[in-house]
Formats: C-alpha cells, structure tokens, sequence
C-alpha cells in the first residue's frame, strides 16, 4: 500500500515539471493589503470507463463524448469570467489531460507552463480496478463495496504486483517504488496530494499567479478537504461534479475567502448557472458509483 520515490528519482527536482514553472521561481508579492489570489479546479469531464461502470483509479481510459463536451463548456466559462490562468497542473492520466487541455484551448492558454504530477492522480482503487460496480456490489454486498468506496480510511482489497493495474507496470511510474500490494483511501491519496499543492502550487498562487488543476474526484476531494478545513466525516460524502470550475479566491495570508456563491461546505464558487452545478452534484450522488 506503500509508495516512495526511486533512490536515483529523489535528486531530481521538478522531473514532470516545465522549466520556470517551479516555486523556486516565483515573484515576490505585491504589498497591496488587499491583494487577492486565484485558484481554479476542475474535476475531469465523463471518460469511456464512468459510462462502463467500472471502477477507474488509475486506468488510463480517455474522456467520453460527452466528456468533451463537459469541459469545452468549462472552458468557455472561465473564458467569460476573463480569468487569466498563468500555471496549469494535472495528473499523469489521458482524462484529466484530456481536459486540461480542452479548458486552456478555449481559453488561448496553451502556451502557459503545465506540470503532470503522479499526486494529483485519481485514488488507486487496488484490486478492485476494472471491475463492473454493479456485479462487485452483488458480490460483496452493496453496504461493503459502499464502505470500500466512500470511508475515509478504510482500504479496498489491494492490487497485487501481477496484476496488469499495479502501478509498478506502468513505465509511467518507473521513478517509484510501489509495495508489492498497493491500493489508497481517501486518507492515503491526501497524504499525497496535499504536501504536494503546499510545496508546488500554494506558493506559485501566493506569488500571484493564478493557477489551475485539472484533477479527479478523490484528488480534489484531498485538496478541497485542506483547502476548505471539511471533517473526515463529511469529505466522503462530497461530490465533485464534472467538467465544471471551482475557483477558490485567497488572501495574502492564503485564507480562504468565502464566496457569496459558495455550496456549503466549499468556499469556492463553482461557474456558471448555478442551478445547473446543483443539478450536476444531485446527479453525481444519486449516480453513487462515479469516480
């Protein structure tokens, strides 16, 4: 269930960054008192995998039509908002790149510096990767595959090294050292995204740039979790619609500041009509099997 880097990766600083993208780089801050800070999440549209039903994780399965769709109207609405977006990351997965993508063509920005980072992948659902959810659920019963898939920090059966999802058989992940069973919680994959955003994209924000992640479900779950100060106990329960932007506005001190559109218990304010956004999350939750 463990992950750590290669002992000849630990040396190399910024390996899936853009040059110049890096916190050690960044300006100084302004010293207007009231300066304010930007940043913008988006969950990934639709991939082929959420309409077959199976659990995702890890999978590099690309977004579906509808996908596309999803996130060249997330584009155009930060577009609309003339947010200038300065720093793009996402994860090493063809959906959330695939999205990321769409946003800053819509947007004119894909000339900006983007970084792939393995942290802000999907959680690893370990051996249960691949399967339909629906028949796993009549194996397991469905109050089991519900514990699996929404605790906090409670595992689901782990993937093991012969197994064509353990992350160890994946070129991509070749600067890791995985254990020999590796599967993630909610708790696990914070414990990867969060010290990431405070050590590559807090401080890019803080200098003011802003910046936008183009992630998953579970990674932005980790990342609104920190970001918004939500409780283990109401984290899991938090649907992330997709394709559509949360744009988080900060402080100098990088507090939060509470938007009057906010739906509780996030600070930021999602894009859009935002009957629509209610409609996505109520159809993301009453889906319940979406990742």
């Amino acid at each position: 269930m463990s992950v750590r880097y290669a002992e000849e990766e630990q040396e190399q600083s910024g390996f899936w960054s853009c040059l110049g993208c890096g916190s050690s780089v960044a300006p100084a801050v302004n010293e207007d008192p009231d300066q304010t800070f930007t940043l913008i999440l988006c969950r990934h549209g639709e991939s082929t995998w959420n309409i077959a039903n199976k659990f995702t994780g890890w999978y590099d399965c690309p977004l579906s039509e509808v996908g596309h769709e999803e996130v060249v109207e997330a584009g155009k609405l930060i577009a609309t908002e003339n947010i200038k977006i300065d720093v793009a990351f996402t994860s090493l997965l063809k959906r959330a790149n695939q999205t990321l993508h769409h946003i800053l063509d819509e947007t004119n920005y894909l000339y900006i510096p983007t970084t792939k980072a393995w942290e802000l992948n999907e959680r690893h659902y370990g051996g249960l990767t691949g399967l339909d959810k629906t028949k796993t659920a009549e194996k397991y019963g469905e109050e089991q595959v519900h514990i699996w898939r929404r605790s906090y920090d409670i595992p689901p059966p782990s993937a093991k090294k012969d197994s064509e999802y353990h992350p160890a058989n994946d070129e991509r992940y070749n600067h890791l050292i995985f254990s020999d069973e590796f599967t993630e919680t909610l708790a696990t994959t914070s414990d990867r995204v969060v010290p990431y955003y405070k050590k590559e994209i807090e401080p890019l924000v803080k200098s003011g740039k802003t910046v936008i992640v183009a992630a998953h479900g579970n990674s932005l779950r980790a990342l609104v979790k920190h970001l918004d100060g939500i409780d283990e106990e109401t984290i899991p329960k938090l649907n992330i619609p997709t394709g559509t932007p949360l744009v988080y506005t900060f402080d100098r001190n990088m507090n939060v500041i509470e938007s009057t559109e906010a739906i509780s218990p996030l600070r930021g304010r999602y894009l859009g009509d935002q009957e629509v956004v209610k409609a996505r999350i109520l159809g993301v939750q009453n889906q319940g099997t979406k990742h």
